[in-house]
């Protein structure tokens, strides 16, 4: 009995945010090394099913980092990677469209069958969806190491603009969008675009309510080295200090920068989640302590101040970090 009623106030705990996110967007960007087939997707997948199930509109976004990297090293290609961004040639090109829009949009799609939800694979092609201009040769500064790299991206797209009404469609009908980075310009040529960039841009255009980047990584640390930094509660400016700092470097900054520009968009909450954990995005979602970052425009003014950035502790900040917010 005494297990029943654990269950009974988790339950209890749950409702209002079933309530405050019933008929809501929630657009979830999955990083590539998630997106396997084995019991890690699918445990993902029966997350997301779940949210379907209580009205939630789903929309995912995919990543395919390592396929791509392991198909351009198959096919003998050396990737180029500048401060967490690919550079992309004519033949990794290939090697990308084959990963993003082939492997990877397939397997998730399949998973998303496998929980009994009618997923549709996409690109940002499809209908015009996302719109890309080259990016432009680019002076890239790593606050890390403080070295600066005058880079040619080759086919990558900078977004110039999205079209969602083909996702808002697809919503409408129940349906849950499993979109893979890849965009098209005017002219019919395709690049790749960042995935994080590309998801917090649908994010965006569908003012959703939140947005998860799901990765292998248990949130924002302000140590990489010590796992009891993780801050579970930043806002803009805070996240820009710890940047400046140094303290992110990598892969994690073009993420950081994505969240960013999602706040500023006008998306309410950002969450950076470990999806390698399991029912991680259901605890992120349905308690207020939840078990990532979560990230705010600014604080509420009844919100705690965290610690320093090196020192900030879990309980510093958990107590208040996500009451229900409609």
């Amino acid at each position: 009995m005494e297990q029943v009623g654990a269950h009974i106030t988790s339950l209890r705990t749950a409702v209002p945010y079933i309530r405050a996110y019933a008929g809501r967007t929630f657009v979830v960007k999955l990083s590539g090394r998630l997106c396997d087939p084995g019991p890690l997707l699918a445990n993902l997948a029966d997350q997301l099913a779940l949210l379907t199930t209580l009205g939630v509109r789903v929309v995912v976004v995919h990543g395919g980092g390592d396929q791509i990297t392991a198909l351009s090293q198959r096919l003998g290609l050396t990737p180029e990677i500048v401060a967490g961004r690919r550079v992309t040639d004519a033949a990794t090109l290939g090697a990308v469209k084959m990963s993003l829009a082939g492997v990877v949009n397939t397997d998730l799609v399949a998973a998303f069958r496998g929980c009994g939800v009618s997923a549709v694979g996409l690109t940002g092609i499809d209908a015009a969806l996302v719109d890309v201009i080259r990016r432009p040769v680019q002076t890239i500064s790593d606050p890390s190491t403080g070295r600066h790299h005058e880079v040619d991206f080759g086919f990558v797209g900078n977004i110039v603009g999205v079209r969602p009404e083909l996702i808002e469609h697809l919503l409408a009908a129940r349906y849950v969008p499993v979109i893979a980075s890849l965009a098209a310009d005017r002219a019919g040529q395709v690049f790749n675009v960042n995935a994080d960039t590309f998801a917090a841009q649908i994010a965006t255009s569908l003012r959703a309510v939140k947005y998860f980047l799901l990765t292998n990584v248990d949130g924002v640390m302000g140590d990489v080295r010590s796992p009891q930094s993780l801050i579970p509660y930043m806002d803009l400016s805070e996240l820009d200090a710890l940047v400046k700092s140094g303290a992110i470097s990598g892969g994690m900054l073009p993420k950081l920068a994505a969240c960013a520009d999602a706040l500023r968009g006008g998306v309410q909450r950002v969450h950076i989640v470990n999806g390698t954990l399991r029912d991680s995005l259901l605890a992120e979602v349905f308690t207020n302590e939840g078990c990532g970052t979560m990230l705010v425009s600014q604080r509420d003014n009844d919100a705690p101040i965290s610690a320093p950035i090196t020192t900030v502790s879990t309980a510093a900040t958990a107590a208040t970090r996500d009451p229900v917010s409609a």
